[in-house]
């Protein structure tokens, strides 16, 4: 009798703990689904960034040039981690994912697909507007910047930001109003555009280089780029980008323009 009544006991404490365990396991489950969804919502990533994190096709995330902790105090290693490992190569996933099974795409660069956006198959031009261009953006964005970059540029860059804007400190002012008036997500660009250096805003991952210009520079103010360390002062990012622009690297586009 006594064995039997253990033996119950035994049993209805294994069926409790299994019930929490399923619970537990359920409610992360939950909780995963809400939250990407919920970043999906603010257009913080791709819909599609949680049920496909990784895609393999032709295009490849590159790496990045300094160690994730490079940017500090400007910009944060968790910001770096999280914007180059996942918005980045979720951009890319959905990229490879659109040229899959297209032999006519095969062996093209995301710049020739961005150039000849409106040639392309219809069912995969928006996909390839928005990923292809943010795997541009982004690759560009990571180059652009450098643990000894800030202060201002110099030579052919210099003059001929004087000669656009009519001093680097009215070229600052210009793109970072620009930066800041973007309405919600979107990039501010230093373009050449055959005639004299342009400030531009485009929004989502719209690539400047599809307007057929020269593209220098881009600074990304969707809210992923910034969020964790700024919060909603977009100002202050802006500013902190300026102290690690490497000058040089936009100085060398400038000159093979």
């Amino acid at each position: 009798m006594i064995a039997w009544l253990l033996e119950k006991i035994a049993f209805k404490v294994l069926e409790s703990q299994n019930k929490a365990l399923m619970m537990t396991r359920r409610q992360a489950i939950q909780q995963t689904v809400g939250a990407a969804a919920t970043l999906a919502a603010l257009g913080q990533v791709p819909s599609s960034f949680a049920a496909q994190p990784a895609a393999s096709g032709p295009f490849q995330l590159p790496k990045l040039p300094y160690a994730l902790d490079a940017l500090e105090p400007h910009i944060d290693a968790k910001t770096m981690e999280i914007h180059h490992g996942k918005h980045h190569a979720a951009y890319i996933a959905q990229l490879n994912k659109a040229v899959i099974g297209k032999p006519a795409l095969q062996g093209r660069t995301v710049e020739d697909l961005l150039l000849s956006l409106s040639s392309l198959p219809t069912d995969i031009q928006g996909a390839v507007r928005n990923h292809g261009g943010g795997h541009y953006n982004h690759s560009l964005f990571w180059q652009s910047m450098s643990r000894s970059g800030g202060g201002e540029p110099q030579g052919d860059l210099a003059a001929a930001i004087d000669k656009s804007f009519g001093s680097f400190a009215s070229f600052r002012e210009r793109f970072s109003e620009a930066a800041l008036k973007q309405f919600g997500s979107g990039w501010a660009w230093l373009i050449w555009n055959g005639r004299q250096l342009e400030v531009r805003s485009l929004p989502n991952q719209d690539a400047a280089l599809a307007t057929g210009h020269t593209v220098l520079l881009g600074l990304d103010v969707w809210e992923h780029a910034y969020y964790l360390k700024y919060q909603n002062r977009r100002a202050d990012y802006i500013t902190a980008f300026f102290k690690v622009v490497d000058w040089g690297f936009v100085r060398d586009r400038f000159a093979h323009k």
